[in-house]
């Protein structure tokens, strides 16, 4: 039986303290966040993308206070590290954020937050000094938690059945369509325990080649690839989510030698960004030893994205395994590998999974079959 969540140790204030030495670090007086990934990450709320703001504000000394349209203010789990601020449909939001940081602040404002209230926030105090909150949250969210890697793992294992399914042929494939099967997938994530789809991209034979193909009425055919990636969040006990992200190929019938030897330097240079991936190395040497493989195999120009992207409560975040990238690998830093190959107007594969940084090296968490699935 699960332990009741009052009686667990909250994440939060913890997290809290992170952030207001990580202000002080940099000479910032708040940091002030909104729709996001940082509100749920910092307090367990998640904020619907309202016209109506909601905001975290975090004073370098003070309280943490959530400013929340009052109609939300029953959605917002009662807790001891922040002050709950609900205000009215006929209230000035903004002037009750503004009046809780001190005139000149330094602010770190989330990147998601909208437009228009960064606008009139600035536009009514504009001594303001404004800096993106990713060089504060974003710096500290990339190092995961024991609790958060937990999380991530049992995502990883969650897909990790459904791609099983997928290799097996106990999905079906030929004769759907593309939408259908994404559909199927979707179901399968949240029947596995996530709280919700991110993406099921399915795509078949030639589209296989668009890596962010959007599944269609094309109906699957024998003797094709199907080239699937999916993932979703998962929650922990404190309401915040971490992501799953897994891709798998299968081919519909006997694929050929040129297929088998295109995919074979594909598996290859996946498992080479994947042990690549030790503290210390830096982001953009990881994404060349995968691309090395398949530049030197003749697929280079063929390869057109980067190897990789951070995971964790975003589906996509820091760190990125891209070139130019010198970032270094620290132990809790979780990241994809998936390497592809698109020849455009015939097929394209990729191969990817998740891998978490550890004293004793890189730890993929994905532990489906990696060879090419053949199912009929």
């Amino acid at each position: 039986m699960s332990e009741p969540r009052h009686a667990m140790t909250s994440p939060f204030p913890a997290r809290l303290d992170r952030v207001r030495n990580r202000l002080r670090n940099l000479g910032l007086d708040a940091l002030a966040v909104s729709v996001g990934p940082d509100l749920p990450w910092l307090c367990g709320y998640e904020a619907m993308p309202l016209e109506r703001l909601t905001m975290l504000v975090v004073p370098v000394d003070g309280p943490a206070t959530l400013v929340v349209p009052a109609l939300e203010a029953p959605r917002v789990n009662d807790r001891g590290d922040v002050t709950v601020r609900p205000w009215g449909e006929a209230d000035d939001p903004i002037a009750i954020v503004d009046a809780l940081v001190p005139r000149g602040a330094g602010v770190a404002i989330g990147d998601r937050t909208w437009a228009r209230f960064l606008i009139e926030w600035q536009s009514r105090h504009g001594e303001l000094r404004f800096e993106r909150a990713q060089t504060v949250t974003g710096v500290l969210r990339e190092r995961k938690e024991p609790s958060e890697i937990a999380v991530l793992q049992r995502a990883a294992a969650a897909v990790d059945g459904i791609a099983a399914d997928l290799q097996s042929g106990t999905i079906p494939l030929v004769g759907r369509t593309e939408a259908d099967v994404s559909a199927d997938l979707s179901q399968r994530l949240l029947a596995a325990g996530h709280h919700r789809v991110n993406f099921a991209i399915v795509a078949a034979g030639a589209n296989a080649a668009s890596p962010h193909h959007e599944p269609g009425l094309r109906r699957i055919e024998a003797g094709e690839v199907v080239l699937c990636d999916f993932g979703g969040t998962m929650l922990d006990e404190f309401g915040v989510g971490s992501c799953s992200d897994i891709t798998r190929c299968v081919w519909t019938g006997e694929p050929s030698s040129e297929v088998r030897d295109v995919y074979g330097v594909l598996e290859r240079a996946q498992a080479a960004g994947v042990a690549a991936g030790e503290v210390g190395t830096a982001c953009e040497d990881v994404d060349a030893a995968c691309r090395r493989i398949i530049d030197d195999a003749g697929f280079g120009e063929f390869f057109i994205h980067r190897t990789g992207h951070g995971i964790g409560v975003e589906e996509h975040e820091d760190p990125y395994i891209v070139a130019g990238n010198r970032s270094v690998i620290e132990v809790g830093n979780a990241w994809s590998i998936e390497p592809g190959i698109y020849l455009p107007g015939r097929f394209g594969m990729r191969l990817e999974d998740i891998v978490v940084a550890t004293e004793a090296g890189p730890l993929s968490l994905n532990r489906a079959d990696h060879a090419l699935a053949v199912v009929g």
